[in-house]
């Protein structure tokens, strides 16, 4: 008893990847550089800061996201806050 065609599943995740890929080149194929979400270690790397240094600034206030376990930070909130902090 087969319960899923092969070649019909096939297909299937074929033309998936084939639409995914159309989309992600027409659009670019990639989000603009202050709308990336960045890992910790991707962010620190960027501001040349340690991983310390970055979990004392979430402390006191930086934007982050917690998906799971995980911590994502969206660049273009982090460059704003930023801002902020440098002007006061």
């Amino acid at each position: 008893m087969e319960i899923i065609n092969h070649e019909a599943l096939s297909r299937c995740i074929r033309d998936a990847v084939r639409a995914e890929l159309q989309e992600h080149f027409k659009t670019g194929g990639s989000a603009p550089r202050d709308e990336r979400l960045l890992s910790k270690q991707e962010l620190s790397e960027e501001l040349g800061v340690s991983l310390v240094t970055l979990t004392d600034w979430m402390k006191k206030g930086l934007p982050f996201l917690r998906l799971h376990k995980r911590v994502y930070f969206k660049m273009s909130e982090v460059l704003k806050i930023m801002q902020q902090k440098t002007k006061n």
